[in-house]
């Protein structure tokens, strides 16, 4: 099954290459979308056979995804997958993705990540409270709902219209497809943490997440 797998990337330089490279051994198209960056991470994915689309400013991780997803429904994809671009995500684990997808013809399958306890303390607390509450609006156990290692449905990307520009559109993801009725599942990933520095602000993005449910309506 011929899945392309979309990353964004700002100031990835050091990553992105050995992720591009080990993502096409499961994926003939692999798309980056270059946030911006001030490095040479577009220059280097696209060394590696990564197609480009670039943002000449930086516009935020969910501006990012809605534009590789304009470019990917374009093309007629089945589905597309989703990975961070700083080398948390194991490409290894993208056969569980489509293997998931293949068995259970889920719409939206989130990885849930096995060691959430090497998080910062601040981190965990809100992944664990941001997807308690969207349990809670879904119908749905949602485990891990913070985490950017997913498998998205053509048709529901078709259906649903995001808006945040920022890290709360993977609770905007999972909250609108879950008001549709959508079958949202989770599969076990690890994690490789590293010394990088997180672009996760775990309390301005809380205040983005509950800004979120307002303009939502959900509260």
């Amino acid at each position: 099954m011929d899945i392309p797998i979309l990353i964004p990337v700002n100031n990835e330089q050091t990553t992105i290459g050995q992720l591009v490279r080990e993502c096409r051994r499961y994926a003939n198209v692999v798309y980056v979308v270059d946030d911006g960056s001030e490095d040479r991470s577009a220059k280097v994915a696209q060394n590696e056979g990564a197609i480009i689309v670039k943002h000449n400013n930086n516009k935020g991780k969910g501006a990012s995804l809605r534009t590789g997803f304009h470019e990917i429904l374009k093309k007629g994809f089945k589905a597309v997958i989703v990975m961070d671009g700083d080398g948390q995500h194991d490409p290894l684990e993208i056969p569980k993705f489509i293997q998931q997808f293949e068995q259970s013809k889920a719409d939206l399958i989130l990885g849930n990540r096995t060691n959430r306890k090497a998080m910062p303390f601040m981190r965990r607390i809100t992944n664990r409270f941001m997807s308690r509450i969207i349990s809670s609006i879904v119908g749905q156990r949602i485990p891990d709902s913070q985490c950017g290692f997913r498998l998205i449905k053509k048709e529901i990307l078709e259906k649903i219209n995001l808006l945040s520009s920022n890290f709360e559109i993977e609770s905007e993801m999972i909250i609108k497809a879950g008001r549709i009725g959508c079958k949202i599942v989770s599969v076990p990933i690890s994690t490789i943490y590293q010394q990088e520095k997180s672009k996760i602000k775990p309390i301005i993005d809380a205040w983005r997440f509950l800004r979120l449910l307002v303009k939502d309506g959900t509260c």
